[in-house]
């Protein structure tokens, strides 16, 4: 059976759930719904996801939506071993923790910058809005201090949902230079994941583009 995946490229916490696919090696079948265009509110897909968000997975009479929560589901489903997102409970709160951590502090500092400029006419980043992206970004460049990889040597979901939020922020002009354990560790994620540049860097610059043109057409 193929698992159909509900899916916005420039979004990154669904480029992440697609990363996630990707790193366990299981097919999914990619159905584009464009968020600018509010192709999420229509009837059929509302029926699936009635909070009308992406990515949503259908794997037969099964649906989730939410990115960290569709990565786990994969692997413990679908996964050749649990390396991506380990049984281990201590090993899988630490990947628990760095999701979270994306989920409730990074990604969401990027979406208050994005989101006015995008949908209410805001024409322009602000220093208040921008701190709060760096501080975040120098947690994540603590946590990668001496690691390969978000939760240690090995390559996890959390980095798949993480290296997506980042490269939208590079996207949007950050220069990640300043953050050196966060620059070479996208550079490993871009290596170790399947197909990375075609789902992420794609989708991230297509989102890049999407806010200066909005910022430069105010």
């Amino acid at each position: 059976m193929v698992l159909t995946l509900y899916h916005f490229p420039p979004s990154a916490p669904s480029r992440g759930a697609l990363l996630a696919a990707h790193a366990v090696g299981v097919n999914v079948d990619v159905q584009v719904l464009n968020l600018f265009k509010k192709e999420q509110l229509k009837s059929d897909f509302v029926k699936i996801n009635p909070q009308h968000t992406v990515p949503t997975l259908v794997d037969g009479e099964f649906v989730v939506w939410e990115s960290s929560a569709i990565a786990a589901y994969l692997v413990n489903q679908y996964g050749k071993d649990d390396t991506l997102y380990p049984k281990d409970l201590m090993k899988k709160a630490l990947v628990d923790q760095r999701l979270q951590f994306n989920c409730t502090m990074l990604y969401p500092r990027v979406r208050a910058i994005c989101f006015p400029i995008l949908y209410q006419d805001e024409i322009e980043m602000h220093d208040e809005q921008k701190a709060p992206v760096d501080e975040a970004l120098g947690f994540l460049d603590v946590y990668l201090d001496g690691n390969d990889f978000v939760c240690g040597d090995k390559l996890t979901i959390a980095d798949c949902l993480l290296v997506a939020s980042v490269a939208t922020i590079a996207a949007i002009g950050w220069d990640l230079t300043s953050y050196a354990n966060v620059y070479s560790w996208v550079s490993r994620c871009a290596l170790e994941i399947p197909n990375y540049v075609e789902v992420n860097q794609k989708g991230a610059d297509e989102f890049g583009k999407a806010v200066k043109t909005k910022m430069e057409s105010g």
